[in-house]
């Protein structure tokens, strides 16, 4: 049984034993495109991976299935070297501890997202980035666009266009580089860390 076909089986939730880990090449390679229309498995298996990443953000069902928290999760993650990526980005309380109007920022499942133009500044988070597929902590700045636009597929089939900016375009960029064989620590300046270019903006 090929791992998509374990994931989207009716019964079963995605977990953390169903994410490849650094070192294996799926991480690698560079993902296949989704073929259009999208096929029902397709859809299932987008809809699966929005459901693991509700689930980790959600203190009981991650704790029950032994969880850690995400906020974006691409196809490759699970070992299915295919363009699909779901994101699912929320929004803080306010200061008095309510929670907010809108819960999140951003939430989608994306085919066969690319990256068709972003802004000249760099910008990266000032926490650094951690990955599912990594199991230890890489410190240092990971430097990529402040802002991009995306153009992807949504699980209608239909074309969609977004412009993102802070924290979500880190998000989707990070998710995107996962279709592109890319890991996070690539992008991290081995000799300098945390060096910060000229107008390079960091993301609180």
């Amino acid at each position: 049984m090929s791992p998509q076909e374990k994931i989207i089986k009716a019964s079963h939730l995605i977990d953390m034993s169903d994410i490849i880990r650094e070192g294996n090449p799926t991480l690698r390679a560079v993902a296949k495109d989704v073929e259009l229309p999208l096929s029902d498995e397709d859809i299932i298996l987008g809809e699966k991976m929005m459901q693991f990443l509700k689930n980790s953000q959600d203190p009981v069902m991650a704790e029950k299935m032994g969880l850690r928290g995400g906020v974006g999760l691409a196809a490759p993650q699970l070992d299915i070297s295919k363009r699909i990526i779901a994101v699912l980005v929320p929004n803080p309380e306010d200061e008095e501890g309510n929670p907010p109007a809108q819960p999140y920022s951003l939430q989608e499942i994306m085919y066969n997202p690319r990256i068709v133009s972003h802004s000249v500044q760099d910008a990266a988070l000032a926490d650094g980035e951690g990955c599912l597929s990594v199991d230890r902590e890489v410190p240092g700045y990971v430097v990529r666009h402040s802002r991009v636009t995306i153009e992807y597929v949504d699980k209608n089939s239909n074309k969609q266009k977004v412009k993102l900016r802070g924290y979500n375009s880190m998000v989707v960029q990070h998710e995107i580089d996962h279709t592109n064989g890319i890991m996070f620590y690539d992008r991290i300046n081995e000799s300098n860390p945390f060096e910060i270019k000229e107008g390079m903006l960091i993301i609180q």
